[in-house]
């Protein structure tokens, strides 16, 4: 019997769930291959997946020393930001340009997304960031998570792989479509910027929560651009939160790598 890790999900359909209607009793049950990609993404995306994304707060550290951020509303608006007109919205892109370019067997043009992708950060720290989970998503792929091809299209990218090349490559190598595979992504950054936020205002468990439902919309509509984007459409003016990426390095008290 083949094992289900090693063997891509080639016949997934555009959404991982299907039903009917909100609410209904006939909802359809997932296929096997629904249920496999669902399976990976929770298991890719998840705290516990060895990326080391519990070391990093995205310059978050440095706002709320500066005052930036000091409750749930202002991280909120600062998060807000990020997601929708920065870094968030810049990786979304180069995910969904990462899958397209896999999925459709264009290794010049993976590569050259990769080296875009790498240098299309505002700090060093930054980009020790997303390079560090990059590597780190791409060996435990490689280790638990291997399938036909993968090999092949990490080796199209070049040496660095940045953290949203790394979650495209490997979720369009197992066939996972785009859709889920973006939005598991923007949850999980989400995720882990209030994780991080909750560790340094401090903000507890219940206000972290609200602030991640305040941001469904946000992560949908970031969604909904990035895939219809396409990589002249990148561009951040979140300058504040680029300039907490670059102070963070010197910042005298730091939990958090950048």
């Amino acid at each position: 019997m083949t094992s289900i890790a090693t063997t891509s999900i080639t016949t997934a359909t555009p959404m991982l769930m299907s039903i009917n209607s909100v609410g209904s009793d006939d909802a359809r049950a997932m296929s096997e291959s629904e249920a496999a990609a669902l399976y990976r993404l929770m298991t890719w995306l998840s705290p516990s997946f060895p990326v080391g994304a519990f070391s990093y707060s995205s310059g978050i550290e440095w706002a709320v020393e500066a005052g930036d951020i000091v409750d749930a509303a202002t991280l909120r608006d600062w998060l807000a930001a990020m997601l929708t007109d920065g870094a968030g919205f810049c990786d979304a892109v180069f995910l969904v340009q990462t899958h397209h370019a896999v999925s459709s067997h264009e290794d010049a043009t993976l590569h050259d997304i990769a080296e875009l992708a790498a240098a299309f950060v505002p700090s060093r720290e930054r980009q020790l960031e997303t390079t560090t989970q990059g590597r780190a998503f791409i060996d435990a792929a490689r280790a638990a998570w291997s399938c036909a091809g993968l090999e092949e299209v990490i080796a199209a990218c070049g040496d660095r792989i940045v953290y949203p090349v790394a979650v495209g490559l490997v979720s369009a190598a197992h066939g996972i479509p785009l859709e889920p595979s973006l939005h598991a992504f923007l949850h999980a950054v989400v995720s882990n910027w209030i994780s991080a936020a909750s560790r340094l205002i401090p903000l507890g468990q219940t206000d972290s929560q609200r602030v991640l439902a305040q941001l469904e919309a946000d992560v949908v509509a970031t969604a909904k651009r990035a895939i219809s984007a396409s990589l002249d459409d990148l561009g951040s003016v979140t300058f504040r939160a680029d300039l907490a990426s670059l102070r963070h390095e010197t910042q005298y008290t730091r939990l958090f790598r950048s």
